[in-house]
């Protein structure tokens, strides 16, 4: 059985953080410890032991994926449909020319959480939420915007902080 996540602690724990976290993120960027990505996916692997994201989905229910070209054939092949098609069902493009979905939740998530394209969902989706990448100070205003929405990547901060 999995255990419910309690999304708005999570999040009310992110923003009161938020400061700090920039703060402690900065320093990284500054000077960066030898073994940062070491440390960092030993951190991510931690937190994914303890947050099961099928008990959350957050990401899939209020942020979308930017789509690519090589996610909008791979996903429009796997429905047998034309990319015109998929575009017209799915997507629109965004005030910033990217193209995501036209409303959320993800179109393709299941009453049970599962994702139903699983296997060729976006690359955003598959990256999400950037905890395992190598020099993760590159990305910082990304992570503390994560960590609002995903509890994953708000433990991975505060996990990280701890350590170093």
């Amino acid at each position: 059985m999995t255990q419910e996540i309690d999304l708005e602690k999570y999040h009310q724990l992110a923003l009161q953080k938020q400061k700090e976290h920039r703060k402690f993120l900065a320093t990284l960027k500054k000077k960066a410890p030898k073994n940062l990505d070491k440390i960092a996916l030993e951190i991510h692997d931690e937190v994914f032991q303890e947050i099961d994201c099928l008990a959350c989905a957050n990401c899939c229910k209020t942020l979308g994926p930017n789509f690519k070209e090589a996610d909008i054939t791979r996903i429009a092949k796997y429905f047998k449909m034309k990319l015109p098609a998929f575009e017209a069902e799915f997507l629109q493009v965004d005030e910033d020319g990217d193209k995501v979905f036209k409303a959320m939740p993800c179109p393709f998530l299941g009453g049970d959480n599962l994702c139903s394209i699983y296997d060729v969902r976006p690359k955003a989706c598959r990256e999400f939420p950037h905890t395992d990448r190598k020099k993760i100070y590159q990305i910082n205003h990304l992570t503390i915007k994560n960590t609002l929405t995903c509890p994953a990547a708000y433990l991975f901060v505060e996990k990280l902080k701890d350590r170093l």
